[in-house]
């Protein structure tokens, strides 16, 4: 006997099923637009962004990773990640952008990768960008995580616009252990800027240029034999004609030449080489112009990085007359102090990011050293560079080790080793598992708030 067949069964199943296959379709869609692969999603204003995977525009085969902020803000995908300590690392990514603009046009904020809570960074991609690499290089210091920053915005300020990153990269280096640190020094010829509306332009002499060239001699000798031979210094020097045409400024210092006044002058020459440390000398007043720009009592300036690589303004006296950079028996027998200086600041800093506990190195007086005539503080120098500081408790000062703590560069990702932590799904199951992983996890965070 034929099996008769219920037409009303078989059209209903038909419409589910077509319904069934229309809502699996539709969240798959929402799954692609919405699953951002374990990234936290982030803004200092909060609902000013936007965040989704675009299908549309993207650099290769997966989604891209988009962020739109109609208004001003900062905005981020993040990923915490487990690093070795004192070891290099090079996150890189294709960036594209549109109507990209920084709140108070600042070069370092933008489309950009950085590590957050920090000022470690790549370049900030700003207007309208085709899709380009960039590239964060970090060390890890004394830290066991980091958490990776693909962003839209900086820690300098708010951006708005629309902003797509995609094919994610991580690699681990190897440090040079070696000791021999390379500086740029760059002697900037001319000053012309706009302070209260007033046009300054400050030239260098050739005098000015002679004193520096002598006093950079003295340095390179002096950290051989203040160090004790535990670090050597090779300085390479560049006059640039280009004008320095803007200052930053500071409640605590007045003006002064932060590396986003002077990026595009010196961006090339550190691309193409592998320094350890920058000066900047620079001329900020002279006899004429000596009240016209506010400097608030300081010759050096250090602490700063461009990218991570220590950066210091070493700035000219405003009087010709002045032998702070001469050698004179009578006068001056340390010239170099002010490059010595800033640059032991950078130390400083970079000894209290690997968790060493140090002496401040403005606290000479306190542990019974003096700012002595001719030499200046020489002395104090000495033992801060080698562990010489009596103490009760022993003897303090900068470990020996921290001459080999170079900052990281390109040159550390010759053998460079690619970290599996910014794979995306290849497959349906892949991505199946995904949506779970996701959803469990956000479950935890959810009960973990509670």
């Amino acid at each position: 006997m034929k099996k008769r067949i219920n037409l009303k069964a078989l059209i209903v199943n038909s419409i589910t099923f077509i319904i069934l296959m229309i809502a699996v379709y539709f969240a798959y869609q929402f799954y692609q637009s919405n699953n951002f692969n374990e990234f936290l999603r982030s803004e200092a204003k909060h609902n000013l962004s936007e965040f989704k995977r675009d299908e549309k525009i993207k650099y290769s085969e997966i989604n891209s990773y988009n962020i739109t902020s109609n208004d001003y803000n900062d905005a981020m995908f993040s990923k915490e990640i487990q690093v070795q300590k004192n070891t290099p690392y090079r996150v890189t990514c294709m960036v594209k952008t549109k109507d990209v603009e920084a709140e108070k046009n600042v070069s370092s904020v933008g489309a950009q990768i950085s590590v957050s809570n920090t000022t470690e960074r790549s370049i900030a991609i700003s207007g309208d960008s085709d899709w380009q690499e960039i590239e964060l290089i970090f060390n890890s210091k004394n830290r066991e995580t980091v958490d990776i920053a693909f962003r839209l915005g900086g820690t300098a300020g708010y951006a708005k616009g629309e902003a797509w990153f995609s094919d994610f990269k991580i690699e681990e280096g190897k440090n040079d252990e070696n000791s021999r640190w390379k500086f740029a020094c760059f002697i900037f010829e001319n000053t012309n800027v706009v302070i209260d509306n007033k046009d300054i332009n400050i030239q260098v002499t050739e005098a000015d240029k002679t004193d520096i060239k002598n006093t950079i001699d003295r340095f390179e000798s002096c950290c051989k034999t203040l160090s004790e031979g535990k670090m050597t210094a090779d300085c390479d020097i560049y006059d640039i004609q280009e004008p320095i045409t803007s200052l930053s400024y500071d409640d605590e210092f007045g003006y002064y030449v932060a590396p986003e006044d002077i990026e595009k002058q010196i961006k090339d020459t550190i691309n193409q080489n592998n320094y350890d440390h920058i000066f900047v000398v620079v001329r900020l007043g002279n006899e004429e112009y000596e009240d016209d720009i506010e400097i608030k009592d300081w010759i050096g300036l250090g602490s700063m990085d461009y990218y991570g690589i220590g950066f210091s303004n070493i700035r000219l006296p405003n009087s010709s007359k002045s032998y702070i950079y001469k050698y004179s028996t009578r006068v001056n027998q340390f010239p170099e102090e002010v490059f010595l200086h800033e640059f032991l600041h950078s130390l400083e800093r970079t000894a209290k990011e690997y968790g060493y506990t140090i002496p401040e190195l403005h606290d000479y007086k306190q542990y019974g050293y003096e700012n002595e005539y001719l030499i200046g503080q020489k002395n104090w120098y000495k033992a801060y560079m080698n562990k010489e500081i009596y103490t009760a408790n022993g003897y303090i000062g900068l470990p020996s080790e921290i001459y080999t703590l170079k900052p990281a560069k390109k040159s550390n990702f010759s053998y460079a080793y690619t970290l599996d932590v910014y794979k995306e799904p290849q497959n349906i199951i892949e991505e199946i598992r995904g949506i779970f992983e996701n959803l469990f996890r956000n479950i935890k965070l959810v009960i973990g708030e509670l």
